[in-house]
């Protein structure tokens, strides 16, 4: 599974908010400065984390959005989970293996299993990652 920029951004936005809205709710334009992603593509993301239960938004001059529960409560494999469209690492992975039509094994694949269990094993690791445990780590130096 290729993550796309919804869990990256994600993942961002939240970080930004259990920094930056302890006290008080933060403004998307804010995030969208910190964090160079647009207001539009951080309203599509607010939108299923909110549903999610992980923001809560307030409306008004003082308003914005902050976490909805603790940071040490939401994982990585929440957000995952909630902003993309599958969360297996191959389309057969994800279906009835009888049903799959992915590809010209389906129903018959012996390697199926290998790509559920890959699956499984990046999700067990991600839902271990806490937002309160990125926000002890020191920053990853680029390779």
């Amino acid at each position: 599974m290729r993550l796309t920029t919804k869990s990256r951004y994600g993942t961002r936005l939240i970080i930004d908010l259990a920094i930056y809205g302890k006290n008080k709710p933060v403004p998307l334009r804010e995030v969208a400065r910190r964090q160079k992603i647009s207001v539009k593509y951080l309203e599509q993301l607010v939108r299923k984390l909110k549903k999610a239960g992980m923001i809560s938004s307030q409306r008004g001059p003082y308003g914005g959005h902050a976490l909805a529960k603790p940071a040490s409560e939401i994982t990585v494999g929440d957000i995952v989970r909630t902003l993309e469209e599958s969360t297996a690492i191959t389309d057969c992975a994800e279906t009835d293996p009888q049903l799959c039509g992915i590809c010209n094994q389906a129903g018959d694949c012996l390697s199926r299993w290998v790509w559920v269990e890959a699956s499984k094993a990046m999700f067990q690791c991600l839902d271990n990652i806490t937002v309160a445990n990125l926000l002890q780590s020191p920053p990853v130096k680029p390779l």
